[in-house]
Formats: C-alpha cells, structure tokens, sequence
C-alpha cells in the first residue's frame, strides 16, 4: 500500500521580528507569523535519518534584500520549491551568531524534543550594509541554511514587508520549528 504524502501535515515553522532602537526601546514587534518549510529541508532530514550522505543541520541564517516593487506590490508568497533567496547576495547571520535551543512547551531545555528555538539577534551593523550589492539595509526576506552533500541549502524561507534597518538598529528574529 502506498503512502500519501502530504508534505504539509507535521514539519511546520513560525518565526517573530522584534527591532529596537539603539538605545534599546522597541520599536515595533511583528508578532508570531508562518514560514514555509521548503523541499531542502526535508531532504536534509532525511539524510540525517538515512545517514545516506553528509550532511549538516542549521549553519546559519540567510537575510537579503529581495525585490524594491515587493513594498508596492506585496511580498510573494514563498512556496516549498524555493531553493536560495532572491538577493543574489544575502548576508549569512553564522551558526555561532545563532542562539539555538529545544523547548518543552515555551520552556527551555537540553533534552532534545521536537520543538526547536532558533534566534538570531542582527545588532547595530548587521548586515554591514551599504556595501558594494545594497545601498541600504532594506530587508524583505530571509532564511535558514544547512548543509547537503557539502552544499548551502536552504531549509525554510519567508518574505515579509520591508524591514528598514538602520546601522544602530538591533533585530531579534525568532525561529520556531515544530517536527
């Protein structure tokens, strides 16, 4: 008997911005949204179960510019087959820049669950834009990146409304992934 496959059901994510000022008050907090959960990140699981070839989890975070006209017209809705972000020069917030916990429930811990707490706090020069490819520090999409087969891939993806980050600017951006 054949399995369904409803690549949908059980593996989701949601992610939450928070940006503050450079003296630290909030300046605004975006709240709990989706991300999509792309077709890398589950073929990155299943070498992992497999043990079929290398590989490595979450090596960092993904931030880019994405599109001017998405701020007129709407961000695109990120769809599983995505593959890389549509900057074709995203900053790369590194595994070491990442703060990455299990939790039972909303409670940290070290026993591993199904349950993962990705955070990656982009603080004052983060990304060091302007730079030779952005003109600004306009950020429009971002995602999490492992490794397959020794090559960058990316695990899940969002675009969302312009973030205008401004070099003493702090954001938080919370991951949250649910096996």
């Amino acid at each position: 008997m054949a399995m369904a496959e409803n690549p949908t059901l059980e593996l989701r994510g949601i992610y939450r911005d928070e940006l503050r000022a450079g003296d630290g008050h909030l300046i605004w907090d975006r709240g709990w949204t989706s991300n999509t959960i792309v077709t890398g990140f589950r073929s990155l699981l299943a070498t992992f179960v497999g043990s079929v070839s290398p590989s490595l989890g979450i090596q960092g975070l993904r931030v880019g510019q994405g599109v001017d006209a998405w701020d007129t017209n709407g961000p695109p809705a990120p769809t599983p087959a995505q593959a890389a972000l549509v900057d074709p020069n995203p900053f790369l917030v590194p595994l070491t820049s990442l703060q990455i916990d299990y939790l039972n429930g909303g409670t940290v811990t070290t026993t591993p669950t199904n349950r993962l707490q990705i955070v990656a706090t982009l603080g004052p020069n983060v990304p060091p834009w302007p730079d030779a490819n952005h003109v600004v520090a306009n950020l429009r999409e971002f995602g999490l990146v492992g490794t397959l087969n020794g090559v960058e891939t990316l695990m899940n993806y969002v675009t969302h409304p312009v973030i205008v980050k401004d070099p003493s600017s702090t954001l938080t951006r919370t991951i949250l992934l649910v096996f």
